[in-house]
């Protein structure tokens, strides 16, 4: 026994004696590393996650669009969705991050840091580490553009031509968002210079969607029997709403990347913020509800999903400035703003809007980049000017007013005139025979439901 011991002891030694040379080799390679690989790659990880979440919401709004608007353009909104992923990550590859990120010029728009794939950021040299980083950071851009253009999607559902509605999507990808982004996100932009503060983007991705969308649903016009010869609105229910909840807890999963991936980088602020955005979330959903069981006698559920939606939307700005009280009186009454916004596009401006998306993302937009003005704490974001209203500081809600309305004030009228001169050239709307027909099938030659038939209409004895 005490021999095989000693053998056993021995063998142990030997072993010792030939790995230890490996293990100091290893740990003399781990200090001679570079002191920033730890935090640079970590930020480039939570960079790719939060970009895919991000990407995710893309298939999130595709079904909460199919859901909510009819069965016979389900293969219109899928691929309007697939062509704003598509074109998108093109244009802002060539323009639109160039405008975006460039060196300033007067506040107004970047130029200098190149076109075509940033060149001038993305040339491959001996820093391989800066570039992977530039790389991340632009993956998590593109998603963001990607989302602010396909909010008008859903706005202008079954009725829009697709090949004008492509020319949207690039116009909006490579030029105007790009542009409010410079403002507010470059760090060099006037409104950033004045100090507003919008951490996630409800202004620059959900406002500036919501307004190119309010502008095309204007000159397209409402769709067919929406309005009654008095102008009062007609019900045009939703094919299926399963599909509009699915796609609605995939973009609340997919605003975990948007608002906390915004830190730009692997920072404990993340854990914070995904708490208030959840938070938000939930109360919008609440409030939401509450307001059509008040309003309607029965708690609607297309009302309620948009309400959690409409909390994520007024999150967004504030999301890093405001305290947990503070998320879940910002998303209630966001979840209570949409309910009767929707109502009053509906029925007092007759904007025929299929899924409530100006609702959402532009009013509620302006509430959470308001609420920054309004409950945010230097204590909590010492970026902020000031206190909010709320703690008695004043500074920072006018900075956020000018910021609101100078988006709108861009946005709107440029998003007019695109759509007027598409609609001089090219042609915005289908036809009434098409529009009639469906989307599916004039736009596309393809059926969502194929070998499906609808008996409703048919005599009962057809039925049989």
């Amino acid at each position: 026994m005490i021999k095989a011991r000693s053998i056993h002891m021995c063998s142990l030694a030997t072993g010792i004696s030939l790995v230890a040379p490996t293990l100091l080799s290893a740990q003399e390679a781990a200090a001679e590393a570079p002191s920033y690989l730890s935090q640079n790659t970590g930020d480039i990880l939570w960079y790719l996650v939060a970009a895919v979440l991000v990407f995710f919401m893309q298939a999130g709004f595709a079904l909460v669009e199919t859901g909510l608007t009819r069965a016979k353009n389900a293969c219109n909104i899928m691929m309007k969705n697939m062509l704003d992923f598509s074109f998108g990550v093109v244009a802002f590859a060539i323009v639109g991050y160039a405008l975006m990120y460039g060196d300033s010029i007067g506040g107004i728009f970047g130029w200098s840091n190149g076109f075509f794939f940033m060149k001038d950021a993305l040339m491959v040299g001996d820093d391989l580490a800066s570039t992977n980083l530039v790389a991340a950071e632009w993956l998590f851009q593109v998603v963001f553009a990607a989302t602010a253009a396909t909010i008008a999607s859903g706005v202008m559902a079954e009725r829009t031509k697709f090949s004008a509605y492509i020319f949207y999507s690039i116009a909006i990808t490579c030029l105007i968002y790009p542009v409010v982004g410079h403002w507010i996100w470059s760090g060099d932009g006037w409104l950033a210079a004045m100090g507003m503060r919008d951490y996630a983007g409800s202004t620059v991705v959900h406002s500036v969607g919501a307004w190119a969308g309010l502008a095309g649903a204007i000159v397209l016009g409402a769709r067919k029997g929406k309005f009654d010869k008095e102008g009062k609105p007609l019900p045009i229910p939703g094919h299926n709403m399963p599909l509009a909840t699915l796609g609605c807890f995939i973009l609340i999963v997919g605003w975990f990347g948007f608002n906390a991936g915004s830190t730009l980088g692997a920072v404990d602020d993340m854990a914070y913020i995904a708490m208030v955005t959840m938070i938000a979330a939930a109360t919008g959903c609440i409030g939401a509800t509450m307001s059509t069981w008040v309003k309607f006698g029965k708690p609607d559920l297309s009302m309620t999903l948009n309400g959690a939606l409409a909390g994520l939307v007024s999150i967004t700005a504030c999301c890093g400035s405001v305290s947990i009280i503070g998320a879940m009186a910002i998303g209630l009454i966001g979840g209570i703003i949409v309910v009767f916004s929707v109502l009053f596009f509906e029925q007092k401006l007759h904007v025929d809007d299929p899924v409530g998306a100006v609702s959402v993302h532009g009013i509620c937009g302006i509430w959470g980049t308001l609420s920054v003005g309004l409950f945010g704490s230097t204590a909590i974001d010492s970026g902020l000017l000031s206190d909010g209203l709320l703690y008695g500081g004043t500074a920072q809600i006018g900075v956020q007013l000018i910021g609101i309305l100078a988006v709108f004030v861009f946005v709107f009228p440029v998003s007019l005139l695109l759509f007027k001169a598409i609609k001089a050239t090219s042609g915005l709307r289908v036809s009434e025979s098409e529009e009639i027909e469906g989307l599916d099938i004039s736009e596309h030659g393809n059926e969502a439901y194929a070998d499906f038939q609808v008996y409703a209409d048919l005599p009962e004895e057809d039925l049989a």
